[in-house]
């Protein structure tokens, strides 16, 4: 497979797929911001703790785009503004953010991931990442109303 504006054939190794795609530091980032913290405009994002340069930004909403884990449209509310929002392929990574915040969660003696939200990963990592994609949804839709 060829990834999207390029011609470098990738391995077939299914971790070689994913890292294509959210190999970086930002990518996974900004998945999170859009699927966990409800974040939808770019200046939202750009207020991650994280810090993430404009440029850098911009280049991982528009890979994310190209490789169709994220759709952006006109904001309905202000029409000068775009708003980005998780496709179909995007939210399946729910529980993979799962797994990493339980894996990093284990490892990080640093980590401000609340407890009892590990414990319950821990305890049914299925029925949150569901959950976790069912309210992203609600919010995406309470959004689009007002």
């Amino acid at each position: 497979m060829t990834r999207p504006g390029r011609t470098h054939i990738l391995s077939g190794c299914p971790i070689d797929y994913a890292l294509e795609i959210f190999g970086d530091r930002w990518s996974l980032l900004v998945i999170r911001d859009l699927l966990v913290r409800r974040k939808r405009h770019f200046r939202e994002m750009m207020d991650s703790d994280e810090g993430i340069a404009s440029n850098i930004l911009a280049a991982r909403l528009k890979k994310l785009e190209d490789w169709g884990l994220i759709a952006r449209e006109r904001d309905p509310a202000n029409r000068r503004q775009v708003v980005y929002a998780l496709t179909q392929k995007g939210k399946e990574l729910a529980p993979v953010l799962v797994e990493i915040a339980i894996w990093s969660a284990k490892h990080d003696p640093n980590t401000k991931v609340n407890a009892a939200f590990i414990r319950r990963a821990r305890r049914d990592r299925e029925t949150l990442a569901s959950e976790t994609v069912a309210d992203y949804l609600a919010k995406l839709d309470e959004a689009k109303a007002r």
